[in-house]
């Protein structure tokens, strides 16, 4: 049995006034910012002072977007008659936002924490050879980036943290020791003859 007539027409416009009659939930996105997640993913900010220029991110980046030169300096010795030690300086550290898949896999593998999830995502360029980011740019996204997440209060203490506070104790237990000897004998006999 076929159905009638027009009835795709009259399903259509069910459906059609089922949709008027409903709130919409379209965000204003320019007007309203929407809610973001408090980790979100949004650009890779860069703590330059944290770089040690070690290239593990470059080369583990599996787009290749990083970009990284470095040159090396001699740096004096700390104490005399030490040997001079050379330093990679940084001069140019770029990701192009064209290329990258923000797969994380350069701040997860940064071993001295110099990379780091920004959830700033308004970053559009009208022309893609503008989305290659250098590094006063990266530089400022580290503003925005959210301070880590409380740590849990029944986790166990970092074995650092553990280690500083034995050695202040060790400290202080010493400057109190020090400061409760009684000052040596004959120090306070002065002036015995005349």
């Amino acid at each position: 049995m076929a159905p009638f007539p027009g009835s795709g027409l009259a399903k259509g416009l069910a459906v059609t006034l089922r949709t008027m009659t409903r709130k919409t939930v379209t965000e204003q996105y320019p007007d309203a910012q929407p809610e973001l997640a408090p980790r979100t993913r949004g650009v890779i900010g860069l703590f330059e002072e944290n770089c040690t220029v070690c290239m593990l991110c470059a080369r583990e980046c599996p787009d290749w977007c990083i970009y990284i030169d470095s040159h090396k300096e001699t740096v004096p010795p700390a104490a005399p008659g030490g040997r001079e030690r050379s330093r990679n300086v940084l001069d140019r550290f770029a990701i192009d936002f064209s290329l990258c898949m923000y797969c994380g896999i350069c701040i997860e593998v940064c071993p001295f924490d110099a990379l780091f999830w920004s959830p700033e995502f308004e970053y559009a360029e009208t022309d893609i050879h503008e989305l290659t980011h250098e590094r006063d740019k990266l530089r400022e996204w580290m503003w925005t980036v959210p301070a880590p997440p409380a740590l849990d209060p029944a986790a166990e203490e970092p074995k650092e943290i553990a280690a500083a506070r034995k050695s202040a104790e060790k400290l202080a237990a010493a400057a109190r020791a020090e400061s409760a000897e009684p000052p040596a004998a004959g120090a306070g006999s002065e002036g015995g003859n005349a």
